[in-house]
Parts: C-alpha cells; structure tokens; sequence
C-alpha cells in the first residue's frame, strides 16, 4: 500500500477514536491500539480490501448501467428467483396444500430447501435496504 494513503487513515482512525472514547485513558489505549495495527500491517490490509471493494462497486455500476440484458439484468433475475422462491416456500406452497385438503385433495408439495436461497436473497435485501436509506437521505 503507498504510504501517502497511510498517514490520512491514520489522522481519520485517531479523530474517531477522540470522538468515540471521550476517556483520555481510553482514547490513547485506542490509538496505541490502531499504531499496533498499522504497524503490523492489519490496518493497510484492510485499506486494499477497501480498494478492492471500491473497485468492485466501480464495476458493479457499469454492470448496471448497461443496456444489454445479458449483463444488467442477472442481478434483477436472481432477485426475482429470490423472490419466487421465498413465495413458494412461505406463501404459495402452504395456502395450496390447506386448500386443496379443505377440498378434499390434500396431496404433498413439493419441499424447497431455502438454506443456500436465503443467503443471497437476505444479501440484497440488505443491500436493497440500504439504497432505500441513501434515497430517502437524498444521496446520489
């Protein structure tokens, strides 16, 4: 990691650390702490995976920007797979098995495994929820 980037987080992780320990004992084990860290390297560590991460969203905003459906359109789809599959298990599935045995036809449906689902679909919800929070702060 270049040097020049160090030294600012270092300055932002001291001007937290006075903000958030308003202790003076606290604040400087706290800052001993964050030099330990950038000493041994953990602290730029984490500033590639920054980097990484911004260059990920870099590349996600292109992604969905384009206007070919082959490249934009995989995120809506999983979403909606997501979503189809999260109305099976919970809404759909249940309210047809309890009206076909009130009709006199109860048969067993299919069960849909939603342990692996559940993970991505719970990971853009997230994410979906927190473009709802930059919308309704009115960031970009």
């Amino acid at each position: 990691m270049n040097p020049l980037f160090l030294a600012p987080i270092l300055e932002l992780g001291k001007g937290l650390i006075n903000r958030f320990f308003p202790d003076p004992a606290q604040a400087a084990a706290a800052q001993l702490e964050l030099l330990k860290m950038a000493q041994t390297g953990e602290l730029a560590q984490l500033a590639a995976e920054a980097e990484i991460a911004k260059a990920q969203i870099a590349v996600n905003q292109v992604e969905a920007a384009s206007t070919s459906i082959w490249v934009s359109g995989w995120r809506p789809f999983v979403g909606w797979v997501c979503g189809a599959a999260f109305a099976y298990k919970f809404v759909l599935a249940p309210a047809l098995a309890f009206a076909l045995a009130v009709a006199g036809h109860p048969i067993e449906l299919p069960v849909l495994d939603f342990t692996e689902m559940s993970t991505v679909l719970l990971g853009m919800l997230g994410i979906g929820a927190l473009r709802t929070v930059e919308k309704v702060k009115g960031v970009a």
